[in-house]
């Protein structure tokens, strides 16, 4: 071989040799930009994963995934009971392009095929689908389309969308990219939705707990403010309002409002037939309610309501009034969960209250209880050995003769008298002042006496015989009432007294009242024409009435058969037997 001659590599062969390393160079470009999609698809996982907080899980699941394949526009639309989206989080759009659209999407279009029928859905063109139509005025130009359904399980929560690629369309790895991620986007959302869940029913299983122990705690009623207002907190309502029944059977009341417009609707009534309140407390069953059927819960409410829950508050099948939880007009309605919860707090409170109730009628027993002791021994030891030392005194002065002395032992005897019975009387007051009813005669004839104490120089001595409580009642004790107040009120206006003494007696199918003062008596005419109301009050009763004067004691004097029914019966059947 010549020293000039060069080796010459066939042509044939060094083609081959450089299409397979330019083939070696692709592959190997294609692997490493495989494993950079898949370290990013991984960096995407971890950032949707990292957070247990539903809106910010929701928030990172878009930004990753439009960071993910390259997009300009990205959304995800969670899917609500009633169809439609409940919430449309996007990405990418300018504050002004979202207030030109003006609403979140409904669910329409290549959106709602998606829902519809919940596979992946890639377009290069929207245009180019007949489905994409119904673009809303002012919405940013679109052309590129990728849209992947995210499951929990084997339930659709929404969808994730992704418009606009940079790379001009969306590739079939990008698409797989995208699946990925949504399936881990299904499991992150899971989480934080037990989360939430979780941390929602621990939070109400603490206001209930508290609510509890304000009742219990508290003697008034300001532990229901406290009930309605944390519910409002916890359901995120924007009224809440507590129900009761009132003395009207036909009508509730709203006892408590917290929240919008809750001083107008405090103390409002509503008849309770054809109100959805009504449905919840006869069926003693929680119920959710839209907004057009919510304003039927309290007729007249100022505030127009939104989705509402009407939870009964039951205690040992009693139903103790009714919560009615609104959201405002639009706003995201309750769901079967907010329902459980809101019933099972209910319950928990009813439970405080009955206690409460409970602890307050144990107080009131104790007290009853205590002023029975009391009257027991006033009776059983104070007044017999204030009754033993007036007939000892009596006996003495048998034996005395007239003098200083024995009037002074008669004037012992008739203040011992006078105390027994005004001991007597404070006996019936402590027996019947926190009776049931809390409006015995007695009773009421000590709050008419109090209120014209007063303007006298000195409170009016009150004395009751016989079964004043028991046989006097209805329109009767009424009357004795009006005769007590008027005698005592011309007392104070025209007697100018000192002492004044009201006796109320019963004996004989008869109620006495008498009513003693010590004043300048009846000597002006307007003194007898004040008197004649009572004297027509005897009458119309077939009593009697009479007004005397002497020696500085007047004396008034009013009675009335008990039944004057009875008295007639009596008197017909006397004439039948003499005839």
């Amino acid at each position: 071989m010549n020293d000039d001659e060069t080796l010459i590599f066939p042509d044939a062969p060094r083609a081959e040799l450089d299409r397979v390393l330019g083939e070696l160079v692709d592959v190997a470009g294609g692997v490493l930009e495989t494993q950079g999609r898949l370290r990013a698809l991984l960096r995407a996982n971890h950032a949707i994963v990292q957070h247990l907080e539903l809106p910010i899980v929701l928030r990172r699941i878009v930004d990753v995934a439009v960071e993910l394949v390259g997009a300009d526009y990205g959304a995800l639309g969670v899917i609500a009971p009633d169809g439609g989206f409940e919430q449309f989080i996007s990405v990418g759009m300018s504050p002004r392009d979202a207030e030109a659209i003006g609403h979140r999407p409904e669910g329409h279009g290549l959106l709602g095929a998606v829902i519809d029928d919940p596979r992946p859905i890639r377009l290069s063109h929207l245009a180019d689908d007949p489905r994409s139509a119904g673009v809303p005025d002012g919405h940013p130009a679109m052309d590129s389309f990728l849209g992947v359904p995210i499951r929990i399980r084997d339930t659709v929560f929404g969808s994730l969308y992704l418009t606009n690629s940079r790379s001009g369309t969306f590739s079939a790895d990008d698409e797989q990219l995208i699946i990925s991620l949504a399936r881990t986007a299904g499991f992150a959302i899971d989480n934080a939705r037990l989360f939430a869940d979780s941390t929602r029913r621990q939070a109400w299983t603490t206001a209930a707990s508290e609510i509890t122990a304000a009742l219990l705690a508290s003697e008034d009623s300001m532990p229901l403010g406290l009930l309605a207002a944390r519910v409002l907190e916890l359901a995120e309502a924007e009224v809440v309002y507590l129900v009761l029944p009132t003395d009207d059977p036909a009508e509730l009341i709203v006892d408590t409002a917290r929240g919008v417009g809750e001083e107008s609707m405090e103390g409002l009534r509503f008849p309770l037939a054809g109100s959805i309140a009504a449905s919840v407390l006869e069926g003693h069953q929680p119920r959710l309610f839209g907004e057009r059927a919510a304003n039927d819960a309290v007729p007249g409410s100022p505030v127009r309501l939104g989705p509402t829950m009407v939870v009964p508050l039951l205690a040992a099948s009693r139903v103790l009034g009714a919560l009615v939880v609104s959201r405002a007009s639009n706003s995201a309605p309750f769901v079967a969960d907010d329902l459980e919860l809101a019933a099972d707090f209910a319950g928990r409170a009813s439970v405080g209250m009955e206690l409460a109730n409970a602890r307050v009628d144990r107080q009131r027993m104790l007290v009853l209880e205590d002023h029975s002791r009391i009257a027991r021994d006033l009776h059983d030891h104070v007044i017999q050995q204030l009754f033993a030392t007036g007939l000892d005194l009596h006996s003495t002065l048998g034996g005395l003769p007239p003098g200083p002395v024995a009037t002074r032992i008669a004037t012992a005897v008739g203040t011992l008298d006078s105390a027994i019975a005004h001991i007597r009387t404070a006996i019936y007051t402590l027996a019947h002042h926190y009776s049931d009813t809390g409006g015995t005669l007695r009773t009421r004839l000590v709050d008419v006496v109090d209120e014209l104490r007063t303007a006298l120089p000195h409170a009016p001595q009150l004395v009751f015989s016989g079964p004043v409580d028991l046989m006097v009642d209805g329109d009767l004790a009424y009357d004795v009432l009006a005769v007590v107040r008027e005698s005592l009120a011309n007392v104070v206006r025209h007697a100018h007294a000192q002492q004044v003494t009201v006796s109320i007696s019963v004996a004989e199918g008869q109620v006495h009242v008498d009513v003693t003062d010590d004043g300048v008596g009846l000597t002006h005419p307007v003194n007898l024409s004040g008197l004649a109301n009572l004297e027509a009050r005897a009458l119309t009763r077939a009593g009697r009435f009479s007004a005397t004067s002497a020696n500085g004691e007047t004396r008034i004097h009013w009675n009335a058969p008990l039944s004057a029914a009875t008295e007639s019966e009596s008197e017909s059947e006397s004439e039948s037997e003499s005839s």
